[in-house]
């Protein structure tokens, strides 16, 4: 089963006024979406855009997985465990909340911020929260999240490439850039597939393109 859901189809949020848009793939904050709680493990794919200067004060998490790609710009990161670090493009950011952390997230450079975040849920609830930042991460390079029994694989095609998709139980493709043509869809930025019961499944990049896919098996 292959369900592709569409970028203009995701819920909006942020605040304009402080230079902060977002876009939702699932139901999120005030948009309450009984049949769109999540898909395997993913529970949240956030596409946030921060004007120079804006940004979310301290905040806490618990109990989520999450993982943040950089889609241009420079994001700043704070946490209560004493981590401070910038986030670009190519590098994967992993912050485990684990039995609670609070963390800040801002646009201190000069130009505009995409990233996209993406919450897990955890196998286990609890334990003591873990960062990392893997920096210009390789095209084909798996991320382990073991945490949530997933595997994120960014993969950057260029126009023509074929692209197998991962035989597992939950397969989630979010679009960054480009194009995908995928069975009978083609997926543009910001399109996503949720993809089911699948095996032997490939696409090609109708353009080039940079994905971001989560392999997961439950």
């Amino acid at each position: 089963m292959i369900d592709v859901r569409r970028s203009g189809d995701r819920y909006r949020g942020g605040e304009t006024a402080a230079g902060i848009e977002s876009f939702h793939a699932f139901s999120f904050g005030p948009h309450y979406d009984p049949d769109n709680l999540r898909f395997g493990a993913v529970l949240a794919c956030n596409e946030e855009r921060l004007a120079p200067g804006a940004g979310f004060d301290e905040h806490p998490h618990s109990h989520t997985e999450i993982v943040t790609w950089v889609v241009e710009g420079e994001l700043t990161h704070r946490d209560s465990t004493g981590h401070a670090s910038q986030v670009r493009p190519g590098d994967v950011q992993h912050l485990s909340s684990a039995g609670g952390v609070r963390h800040v997230e801002r646009n201190d450079g000069p130009d505009p911020l995409v990233f996209v975040q993406m919450w897990l849920a955890p196998l286990s609830p609890g334990g003591d929260p873990s960062y990392e930042v893997v920096r210009g991460i390789a095209d084909s390079t798996p991320y382990a999240v073991p945490g949530a029994g997933a595997l994120l694989h960014v993969r950057r095609l260029a126009a023509g490439e074929r692209l197998a998709v991962p035989d597992a139980p939950f397969v989630y493709v979010h679009v960054v850039h480009g194009e995908l043509s995928l069975a009978d869809d083609r997926l543009g930025p910001g399109d996503s597939a949720r993809i089911s019961d699948e095996s032997a499944l490939e696409g090609t990049a109708s353009d080039a393109a940079e994905l971001l896919i989560w392999e997961m098996n439950h």
